[in-house]
């Protein structure tokens, strides 16, 4: 993995599994965050979906919480709150209580999406119009998290005492733009698509103005990533995924993730051509394979974005094999770490040994900018 990115970082969507519910749903979001923490994982976020089947994380600050509560190191935070659906006063007192309750570990990560169907946004009270106000919320929540607001004279978030949380803007499109203008970091996705991830990072870089939220840009790229002893293997992983983001192209629900064996056979059996075809479209793009595969994969993703840091979320029927994925992607970031610092000792003693200026200097680093870890 390319040293530029030095952070590794876990977004769970609390995707239900056949046969179990969503209760066993958000249990396992809370034992994955554990794990991550355990491997040396730098975030753990979870995500905000109403009224969708096959997704269990409804409520992000609540299970932000119940994560925190099982954590004690990692910082935990949304991935993210979707601005649109509330009010800005009640998201900066929700997450006031966590920065209380935790303090130095929370992460505000926002979005401008509204509902998945009309149906919810009518439920929500929402449209689709009400993305177009995020940045006017976006300054109104920074306010009453910073105290400085003027919209309603007399009135202050509260808990008062603990408001300095970091905010982080999830964002596509014109969303770069505005986290640009707002001085925050952007979290940017799917590899997928590296060709758009770039051109929303240089729009961000290029709007960017340092606030008091940050001064220069920092980028988390997202997308999925699965390793496996084989490249076969990691692509098996990536199976139950795509077969319910396939099928929620035409029903407008996540079925719950099936096993991967059986989604396989579906597709050599079962599956109509058209169907077939939206399900290899979903499995493309996506980085896995071998952890040698995965590590070459992630140096072509830094070079090409100049990311501070990856965001990871894989959602896959097989428990066992996530945490195996998660494990062996830490081990390459092990491994890159060690040999930057190793590089790095070699570097200075050459330069110390007569290197002269610049000597073991591989060249400039993307500004890296604060993001209250």
């Amino acid at each position: 993995m390319n040293p530029m990115i030095r952070k590794l970082s876990v977004l769970d969507r609390s995707r239900v599994r056949r046969g179990q519910g969503g209760a066993r749903a958000l249990r396992d979001t809370v034992a994955l965050a554990r794990r991550a923490e355990e491997l040396g994982y730098h975030r753990f976020w979870v995500s905000e979906h109403h009224g969708v089947p096959g997704v269990a994380g409804s409520a992000p600050t609540v299970l932000a919480a119940a994560v925190a509560s099982a954590t004690g190191r990692i910082r935990v935070g949304t991935g993210g709150v979707m601005l649109p659906n509330h009010q800005p006063l009640v998201v900066a007192e929700q997450f006031a209580v966590l920065e209380s309750l935790f303090p130095g570990r929370i992460d505000m990560g926002l979005g401008r999406s509204v509902g998945f169907t009309g149906g919810v946004r009518r439920a929500l009270g929402r449209d689709a119009a009400d993305a177009d106000a995020f940045e006017e919320r976006l300054h109104e929540l920074l306010g009453w998290i910073d105290g400085t607001q003027e919209t309603h004279p007399g009135v202050r978030a509260h808990p008062d005492g603990a408001l300095r949380v970091p905010a982080f803007v999830l964002a596509t499109g014109e969303g770069a733009g505005i986290a640009g203008r707002a001085g925050l970091p952007l979290v940017v996705g799917d590899l997928r698509d590296p060709a758009r991830v770039v051109e929303v990072i240089e729009r961000y870089r290029a709007a960017f103005r340092p606030t008091a939220w940050g001064e220069r840009p920092y980028v988390i790229a997202s997308g999925t990533v699965a390793v496996a002893a084989t490249e076969e293997a990691a692509r098996l992983l990536l199976v139950p995924e795509a077969w319910s983001a396939a099928y929620a192209r035409t029903h407008g629900s996540f079925p719950p993730l099936a096993p991967a064996e059986e989604v396989a056979e579906a597709a050599r059996t079962t599956m109509s051509a058209k169907e077939r075809e939206r399900f290899e479209r979903a499995l493309e793009g996506h980085v896995h394979g071998t952890e040698d595969q995965v590590a070459a994969e992630l140096d072509r993703v830094a070079a090409a974005t100049g990311a501070d840091e990856l965001l990871v979320t894989t959602s896959t029927f097989d428990r066992e094999a996530l945490l195996d994925s998660l494990a062996r992607l830490a081990a390459v970031r092990d491994r890159a770490t060690a040999t930057a610092a190793a590089v790095g000792a070699a570097g200075a003693g050459a330069a110390g040994v007569g290197g002269g200026p610049g000597a073991g200097v591989a060249g400039p680093r993307p500004a890296r900018g604060r993001t209250g870890a």
